[in-house]
């Protein structure tokens, strides 16, 4: 993957990962979920110490589910859901051992246009509309992953000068600006 420009809260050695690792990307974006985003992301980082190496999809999809769960759960916990999310993390992996071969760059990198890479993401398990769009944004915006209506694709996070999402991340103040916005559709939401 290209270099990154993404510049989370997280240790520098999560953020290195996540930067040539297009599977510990997909998966903190899978993660990124009910906890805080910072959390989601770093988790993978968290996995791989765990597990004492970089795990591979096909490595994952066929991990004992309880051992897997275990992994999660360990604490501090990978993610407020662990049993869940673990399973959930097997399913997706089980998806890119089946129709990627196991290479989750093959789903935006033979993609032939942003429509076809947004619908091949948002058929993964845990991505509805909103996080496919997102994570396409992610792609185009920080990995320089732009095949041709990427930015249509993503909707509203496809915007250059939006302050979303974690596409729209680069520094404190950008991660201050996307936290603010989140707070506004929150209040709009309960109002």
């Amino acid at each position: 993957m290209e270099s990154m420009t993404l510049s989370l809260p997280i240790d520098a050695e999560a953020n290195e990962l996540l930067q040539r690792n297009p599977l510990a990307l997909l998966l903190g974006m899978t993660l990124d979920q009910q906890i805080p985003m910072e959390r989601a992301f770093a988790a993978p980082y968290d996995l791989v110490r765990r597990l004492g190496h970089e795990p591979d999809a096909a490595e994952l999809a066929g991990y004992d589910p309880e051992a897997l769960t275990a992994v999660f759960a360990e604490r501090p916990a990978l993610h407020r859901f662990p049993k869940a999310m673990a399973a959930r993390v097997q399913e997706l992996c089980r998806v890119l051992v089946e129709r990627y071969d196991g290479d989750p760059a093959k789903i935006w990198t033979e993609a032939p246009d942003g429509r076809t890479a947004f619908k091949r993401i948002n058929e993964l398990p845990g991505f509805g509309k909103q996080k496919s769009q997102i994570f396409l944004a992610l792609l185009g915006k920080r990995f320089d992953v732009r095949p041709t209506g990427w930015q249509e694709a993503a909707g509203q996070y496809g915007d250059a000068d939006a302050h979303y999402s974690v596409a729209d991340i680069t520094d404190p103040e950008s991660l201050l600006k996307v936290r603010e916005h989140k707070q506004r559709m929150k209040a709009a939401a309960k109002a």
